[in-house]
């Protein structure tokens, strides 16, 4: 499993998963529920640390990229009712603009749906790096978002360079992808350490085959030029975006590149800019301790919950050994395609995403403790984007393509890795060396990274609302707290509950704060929490 920065928002995980209605409090805390009254965790490290401050671009567009700036969008209709589609020209590389090296980016809108003008447009993105804004947006922002929403805002998806519709990256075939997904990830000897390093080279190589020109031109810093691109071609004067996950990355780069082309930005389910990538690996296998064990407080409270009626501990061992038990022999599912512990471990972490997935992973632990391993081998694939006929999603060749040029490696090689272990399993027991060993991805990539750890103080941008959930998996909500630090207009709305990102989750709190915001730019109140 590719666990380093696969973040997507649990709506785009799970569409249209309905949660519980959620109630809300400002400040101190009021809520009728006694969760929300506790102290919430806070972050010891000073935000954005020693890394340095990401610079603004000049407010004047260059000459070389006007002719993108100025460009006419042709709408057409896409296939799906009620929306339409346009592809937007960019450079492939803004430092040299030209345009026998250009790309065609796939955009999709809603119009606004209200009477009268609309307020502009509304960008959205789910994550991933590589989830599909335009699946997104047809799929659950146009259906999920609150109908106040889709009157005033012209909703609008932009696939990524290297995304979805947008020139995808393309490293495996789909047979390829079904034994990488097998390759054991806690390897228990040198022959399987081995075996996992041929595993990521082989997968670089594969990328570098089929989409070397592509991969140097794929970081976040390139998506938010593009995006801005866009934006100008929306004919807006500036942006009002709402990014989930990884989206929150992309979003708060635009708005310290573009501070001065910001209107209103919600960034949900943040990430924090100024990490290393091995603190994002370690802080990550946290998240999803922190909520693995809000799964087993809720399992044991029931009479067939498959990791018993114990403690905590005695829960972990006994996922453990239905680990080990894969490790020595995989389970059969029904089809030909068996449940090796790698598989297995991925379909535990793609159900703590949202509450959603509780009852099938329950499920699925359960038959699988009975020799059964279908219900987790279909949670893996769902984390994996395979379709029923094999098929891969783009989502996994698009994400180390980011991940691999924002940032340097977490780890040189196998020795740091395994020098690593005590750190990660403090952190979790259960998970620790599973994000261990899935640190070591972007050791083999064929491209240098171009970006490093920066902070983001986006000087000058509007006021904007930052997004954490204090159980929060993938994104954990320290991270929330270092961005939201960081830049100088943004507050911190915080969601004390469980699942990854928290718009359109089930609370009408949370819901009815940024709804707020995006129609009358008003902020919610300093330190409001819903739960």
């Amino acid at each position: 499993m590719d666990t380093r920065r696969v973040l997507r928002s649990s709506a785009a995980v799970v569409v249209g998963a309905a949660l519980l209605v959620s109630g809300c409090s400002s400040g101190g805390g009021d809520s009728d529920k006694s969760e929300s009254k506790k102290p919430l965790p806070t972050s010891t490290r000073p935000p954005g640390g020693d890394a340095a401050p990401l610079r603004a671009l000049p407010k004047k567009i260059p000459v070389g990229l006007q002719t993108y700036y100025e460009q006419d969008l042709k709408w057409g209709e896409c296939g799906v009712v009620g929306f339409e589609c346009t592809h937007l020209t960019v450079p492939l590389d803004y430092r040299k603009p030209s345009a026998d090296a250009e790309l065609q980016l796939a955009v999709s809108r809603r119009k606004a749906t209200g009477e009268g003008d609309p307020i502009g447009s509304l960008m959205v993105n789910p994550g991933g790096p590589g989830g599909s804004a335009v699946d997104y947006l047809q799929q659950a922002a146009a259906v999920g978002f609150p109908a106040d929403l889709r009157e005033k805002y012209d909703i609008v998806g932009m696939d990524p360079r290297g995304v979805g519709r947008s020139e995808p990256v393309e490293c495996l075939s789909d047979r390829e992808m079904d034994s990488y997904t097998r390759t054991d990830q806690t390897p228990d000897d040198q022959g399987e350490v081995d075996a996992l390093v041929t595993a990521y080279e082989n997968f670089a190589e594969g990328c570098e085959q089929r989409s070397g020109g592509l991969l140097a031109h794929v970081s976040t810093r390139d998506v938010a030029r593009d995006t801005d691109v866009l934006r100008a071609a929306l004919g807006d004067d500036k942006l009002s975006y709402y990014g989930a996950s990884y989206g929150t990355y992309l979003g708060a780069t635009y708005a310290g590149l573009f501070p001065y082309r910001t209107s209103r930005l919600v960034l949900d389910g943040a990430m924090d800019p100024s990490l290393e990538a091995v603190e994002i690996n370690r802080e990550q296998t946290g998240g999803f301790a922190t909520a693995f064990r809000a799964f087993v407080a809720d399992c044991v409270e029931r009479r067939d919950c498959p990791l018993g009626n114990g403690s905590f501990e005695q829960a972990g061992k006994k996922l453990g050994a239905l680990f080990s038990k894969t490790d020595e022999k995989p389970l059969e599912t029904g089809e030909s395609r068996t449940l090796t512990e790698s598989l297995a471990t991925t379909g535990v972490l793609q159900a703590m995403y949202t509450q959603a997935y509780w009852p099938s992973l329950r499920a699925a632990l359960a038959d699988a403790m009975d020799g059964d391993g279908a219900g987790l081998l279909s949670l893996a694939d769902a984390y994996y984007e395979r379709g029923p006929d094999g098929s891969y999603g783009n989502i996994m060749f698009a994400n180390p393509a980011v991940n691999c040029l924002d940032l340097p490696p977490a780890f040189s090689g196998p020795d740091e890795v395994e020098d690593a272990f005590a750190s990660f399993d403090k952190v979790s027991p259960t998970f620790g060396r599973t994000f261990a060993w899935a640190s070591l991805n972007c050791t083999y990539w064929p491209v240098e990274a171009t970006g490093k750890p920066y902070s983001i103080p986006a000087k000058g941008a509007a006021p904007m609302i930052v997004v954490g959930t204090t159980r929060d998996p993938a994104t954990p909500y320290a991270w929330a707290q270092g961005l939201a630090g960081q830049l100088k207009s943004a507050d911190l709305l915080t969601y004390v509950g469980d699942g990854h990102t928290a718009f359109m989750q089930g609370s009408t709190c949370i819901d009815d704060a940024i709804t707020d915001y995006f129609l009358k730019g008003d902020m919610p109140p300093e330190g409001k929490r819903c739960s």
